[in-house]
């Protein structure tokens, strides 16, 4: 099947691990172009080479997002090197864990900051390109924004916010033809969850407990399988999908978790 994504261009948040970097190598696999923003440069070197050496194409962008100037110099970067944009992927972000009981307003504010002005920014910057092409943009969720945790009111808050702008965007949007969805996962193995496991005192047991409550077949989902619903929605097979908030859990948001 093709995506109709080749030699078009897509700018990734968070692009060089986890989740971000399996939409970055499905981005470059089906032929589109991909520039990969995160704060860590080594980590996105080594992405754009790997991507690079699958002759795909792409380039990267070191930026501390959470600075309104840093995510106009994302957008700038891109159109000035590739001279159009045709879709944002918005996913860097981390649970921090900022609780009612064990934060504080400053701290509620900061991780607010950290995990949600850069959405908005990014959009609101890359929306002339985004007009001319009529591209699209896809936010990453996260359950919490249904289901809630405990003890992390700002990521919470802010993925509650995403869902909520995905919506009023989608609606802001269609005189461009610009469409605008959200891929929801739940509990998706990547390298910031497995730091998570092993920080417990029972790693092994917490994973078990956990995956035994993934309704379909009892496991993660993948990195893997979140980028394709993401490039799915990129592509021009989903032509006729906004203002989507779509879940790919393997059922752990909505199915009965005694299944």
């Amino acid at each position: 099947m093709d995506l109709n994504l080749a030699n078009k261009v897509y700018i990734v948040t968070g692009g060089a691990k986890g989740i971000g970097a399996a939409i970055s190598k499905g981005i470059a696999a089906e032929g589109g172009i991909v520039v990969v923003v995160g704060r860590g440069k080594d980590d996105n070197i080594k992405i754009v080479d790997e991507i690079v050496k699958a002759k795909g194409k792409a380039s990267y962008v070191t930026a501390e997002l959470s600075q309104a100037q840093a995510c106009k110099e994302v957008i700038d970067f891109t159109a000035e090197k590739y001279g159009q944009i045709d879709g944002l992927i918005n996913n860097a972000g981390i649970n921090d864990g900022i609780g009612l009981e064990n934060g504080s307003p400053e701290k509620l504010f900061e991780s607010l900051h950290k995990n949600l002005s850069h959405y908005y920014n990014l959009a609101h910057y890359a929306l002339p390109y985004l007009k001319k092409s009529k591209g699209n943009i896809v936010n990453i969720g996260s359950k919490v924004a249904t289901t809630g945790q405990g003890n992390t009111s700002g990521y919470a808050a802010s993925k509650g916010a995403i869902n909520a702008l995905t919506r009023e965007w989608a609606v802001e949007l269609l005189p461009y033809s610009i469409r605008v969805n959200t891929v929801l996962p739940a509990e998706v193995w990547t390298p910031l969850y497995e730091n998570w496991i092993n920080s417990l005192p029972n790693p092994k047991e917490k994973l078990e407990q956990i995956v035994s409550k993934i309704p379909f077949e009892k496991r993660m989902t993948t990195a893997e399988e979140i980028a394709d619903m993401a490039i799915f929605l990129l592509s021009s097979k989903s032509s006729h999908t906004t203002g989507q908030i779509i879940y790919v859990d393997g059922g752990y948001t909505h199915l009965d978790r005694s299944l």
